[in-house]
Parts: structure tokens; C-alpha cells; sequence
């Protein structure tokens, strides 16, 4: 039996939660398909954290003013409200909290959730999607909807319906390193903090010597909620290809041995890592980048430095142009100053193959260069929100979605907190 909606969400992460809320408290119909048992996409899934920064300091003022809409400032406030952030600290967050936080804020607008369930199959007539065909816990499900959005972060709904897609860069298609995250506990945080300048100097010697075959040029670790643990994102899986299965299993046993190479360093190293261990690696590998959706306008890296502005501009962000070397170590950056950020056009979620199907998170319409800046979480939610403000407005005039009132779709994000 088909089930019918007015918009269906695949991908459970900060673009597909925004977009589903921004759908649903607007009145629409909304089911969330996730294909793990939480939501928090890399967040959760990833062990990706903290959040990177999403504010600017406006000219003439002292105090930071957020910039990713107010869907991910609701999440901030939540986790703040139930002990999952420091009241001081907008960054780092407990990730068992966010899991909550997420499922009670997707209740409370009526969002319709469904867990452990994978879209296998997308059926497309007349350039729309007019029916999607899953698996959830061994039972082939069937799904209709009046639009979708593919929140998946890897354009895995627009893969299997057929859209065209970018992968890596253009050269030579390799996409940015990824990192599987993990956590070590049994450390003395004071002692640690005392030699952390050395972990880096001594790491750097020892690849110098052949000692470390991880290919990352440091050692990048964050505090944790939790006494004794500390927080790594610093493996580094280079030339594999995030979108074939047998590449990614090959990146998840090489990360694995880089979780323990790194443990083995510090542990016989550093003092404080003498009784460390490891509790827990990510569930899955954390990928920067893969599909891009090839929409009506490929944000550039040009657009980005030159602060562009757009007419159909549904979000802006102002974080570095962060790249993790595809080729092996280094990374490079760009940064912004105070005051300053590009805009993101609503042609990017737009794919040129389809009518009824949005893209939101990192895989909208860019290049390398520029998905590099806009892919953290927060500003994933600033897209995702705005993908679901732009359905609730093509649902009300039933219009494909390259034609929706765009002044209207801005509209309604000035007024929930965005600076267009």
C-alpha cells in the first residue's frame, strides 16, 4: 500500500531536520526518512563535532549575531535548556542530547519520522519523482509525495532519479579527505594539557622518520562533556571514492588502523595518555564531500571570495573555504573577515532534470572549491530550512519548483532570522 505525502525528507541530518520542520510548520504533510535510528546526520552518525562558526560580528556592533535561521537556533537553545552545551560555549555539544533534542523538535511540528529505512529505488514521469521504493527493517515500502528533498548528503535520492551530478574536483574528480572520528577516555586532561604543544612537534618527527603512516599533517583534538576523554578528528583517508561501497569499506579498515597508530603514539609518548583507550570510533566515516547536483547555477569559489550577491539569494555563510588536501596532507584556507559573507542563489537546490526535487545540505550545485565553505552543519540547516520554505510556498500554488515566488520564499526567512 503507497503511503502519501506532501513533501518527503530524505536524510536525517541538520538539512533534512530544518527543511522538514520549515515544511511542517507550515502545515505540510512531512515524512522524514532516515536510514540509521537517530537523527544528527554527521553529527550523530559521524561523531563530527563541534559545531564551526556561524556568525559574524555586524559593523557597529560588539555582540555575534547568528546567521544559520532560527530552526538551528531553536536546536542550540534546546541543547543549552537540557545540558547538552555549555551555556558560554556555542560550539561543542553532547551528541546523545542533540539525538533528543532533534527527535522532540520533529514531534513537536509534527514532522512523521521513519528510522532504519534506505531508499532503494526512485520512479521519475515527466521530469517528477512520482514515486520513491525503500527497505525498512526487510519490508519493501512504497512512498508518494507531491515533492521531495534529497537531504542525504551523498544527492543519493537525485542519483537514483536520474539527476546529473559533479563528483570531486574537476581535474580528477577526488573529492576532500575524509576523517572517521573517534574518542579516548582514561586521560589525565591537566597533564595533557601541559604537553599538548609537544603531541604536535613530536608527531610531525615521527612522520618525518616513517613512524606514522596516517598521511594528516597533525594531530587535531577537541575537550569532550566527559572527564577523561578528548575528542579526535584527525584520521585522513585520501583518493577513495565516498560513493562506491567497496571504496568506502576500503577507507573504514584503513581508518580504523590509523585510530589505533595514533592511540599507540600518544599512549607511549605523551604524558597523560598513559591509560588511554579507545571507547568509541564513529559509526560511519566522515565524508566532506561527493555528489554535488548539477542545478541551474554552480556556485563557484569566485563568488564566494567576491562576497556575491544574488537575487534568488535563500541563505549566506561566511565560514573559511576549508580543504582538506585530496591527494594527502595539508589543508588550506580562506578566510573571512567580520561583516562579510556570499550569498547562496536557490538555483544551486534546483536541479536542472527535475521539477518536484530540491537538494539541501552539501550536495547542492558548486564546486570543490565552494562546498568547502558552506557544508558545516549549521548552514547545511540555513539551506535546509530554506528548502522547506520554498516547498511550503510551491505547495500553496502547486508550482514546479523552479518557478516558486522567490521574493515570497525570502520573505518568510527575513522574518525567521535570516540576513538576506
Amino acid at each position: 500500500m503507497k503511503k502519501h505525502y506532501d513533501l518527503i525528507v530524505v536524510g536525517g541530518g541538520f538539512s533534512g531536520v530544518a527543511a522538514a520542520i520549515e515544511a511542517a510548520r507550515n502545515r505540510l504533510h512531512v515524512l522524514l526518512i532516515e536510514k540509521t535510528n537517530c537523527l544528527g546526520g554527521a553529527a550523530a552518525i559521524c561523531l563530527v563535532m563541534p559545531f564551526m562558526g556561524y556568525w559574524t560580528t555586524l559593523p557597529g556592533e560588539k555582540e555575534k549575531t547568528p546567521i544559520a535561521g532560527n530552526i538551528f537556533s531553536e536546536i542550540v537553545c534546546e541543547l543549552k535548556k537540557n545540558g547538552g552545551m555549555s551555556s558560554e560555549n556555542d560550539n561543542d555539544f553532547d551528541d546523545e542530547i542533540l539525538k533528543l533534542i532533534l527527535n522532540r523538535l520533529c514531534i513537536k511540528y509534527g514532522v512523521n519520522l521513519l528510522f532504519d529505512t534506505v531508499v532503494t529505488d526512485a520512479e521519475t514521469d515527466y521530469r517528477k519523482i512520482v514515486k520513491i521504493n525503500a527497505l525498512g527493517k526487510s519490508e519493501k515500502l512504497e512512498f508518494t509525495a507531491n515533492y521531495f528533498i534529497d537531504a542525504t548528503g551523498d544527492g543519493e535520492l537525485s542519483m537514483l532519479a536520474g539527476c546529473r551530478f559533479m563528483l570531486g574536483r574537476e581535474s580528477d574528480r577526488l573529492c576532500q579527505a575524509m576523517t572517521l572520528c573517534f574518542r579516548m577516555g582514561g586521560i589525565d586532561k591537566e597533564k595533557m594539557k601541559k604537553n599538548r604543544k609537544r603531541i604536535n612537534s613530536l608527531y610531525k618527527e615521527f612522520k618525518s622518520k616513517g613512524l606514522i603512516k596516517n598521511p594528516r599533517e597533525d594531530v587535531l583534538l577537541f575537550p569532550n562533556f566527559n572527564d577523561g576523554v578528548i575528542h579526535f578528528n584527525t584520521t585522513r583517508i585520501v583518493k577513495r571514492n565516498p560513493t562506491d561501497p567497496f571504496e568506502i569499506t576500503l577507507a573504514e579498515i584503513e581508518a580504523r588502523e590509523q585510530v589505533f597508530e595514533l592511540k599507540e603514539f600518544l599512549q607511549k609518548n605523551i604524558e597523560g595518555f598513559e591509560n588511554c583507550r579507545v571507547l568509541s570510533t564513529a559509526m560511519q566515516i566522515g565524508i566532506r564531500e561527493s555528489r554535488k547536483i548539477l542545478g541551474h547555477y554552480v556556485l563557484s569559489v569566485d563568488d564566494l571570495k567576491n562576497l556575491a550577491r544574488f537575487d534568488d539569494a535563500i541563505a549566506i555563510s561566511n565560514y573559511d573555504i576549508d580543504i582538506h588536501n585530496p591527494e594527502g596532507g595539508g589543508t588550506s584556507h580562506f578566510f573571512f573577515r567580520d561583516g562579510e559573507w556570499y550569498e547562496i542563489p536557490y538555483r544551486c537546490l534546483v536541479p536542472l532534470d527535475l521539477d518536484n526535487l530540491l537538494v539541501a545540505g552539501r550536495c547542492i550545485s558548486s564546486t570543490q572549491e565552494a562546498q568547502a565553505s558552506f557544508r558545516i552543519m549549521p548552514f547545511c540547516a540555513e539551506i535546509g530550512q530554506a528548502a522547506g520554505a520554498a516547498v511550503s510556498v510551491a505547495q500553496k500554488s502547486d508550482a514546479i519548483l523552479s518557478q516558486v515566488d522567490i521574493g515570497t520564499v525570502q520573505n518568510m526567512l527575513r522574518k525567521e532570522g535570516y540576513l538576506l
